[in-house]
């Protein structure tokens, strides 16, 4: 099973999930907007895509700038607190497959999952 972190609202998160669907791969669409992981998920979720939670920030939303996430001194906690009480600071889309997942952008980065 793979799970797709999905924003039905941004291109590269349509382009990933018909990607995976062209592959004819059953997909569990998590629209993580209306259900926002917790912050023991987010750290899984980092654990999988090997990267600091810094590297899952999208660093061009309002809030990044409104909550001072660019402060070089905050921890990976309160980053991924930040994650999990604003979800939509978290890049898009990420696909799970087991204990691997990809940030699907661009959809290419999602191939090499699915071998």
């Amino acid at each position: 099973m793979i799970k797709i972190l999905h924003n039905p609202r941004c291109s590269k998160s349509r382009e990933a999930l018909a990607l995976l669907q062209q592959h004819a791969l059953q997909v569990e669409v998590i629209e993580y907007l209306k259900t926002p992981l917790t912050a023991d998920e987010l750290t899984v979720l980092l654990g999988k895509l090997d990267i600091p939670a810094r590297q899952l920030l999208r660093s061009k939303e309002d809030e990044y700038k409104q909550l001072g996430l660019d402060d070089m001194s905050l921890s990976e906690q309160q980053l991924i607190e930040a994650m999990a009480q604003q979800p939509k600071l978290i890049e898009r889309p990420v696909i799970i497959k087991g204990n691997k997942a990809v940030i699907g952008r661009p959809a290419s980065n999602i191939l090499p999952l699915l071998s």
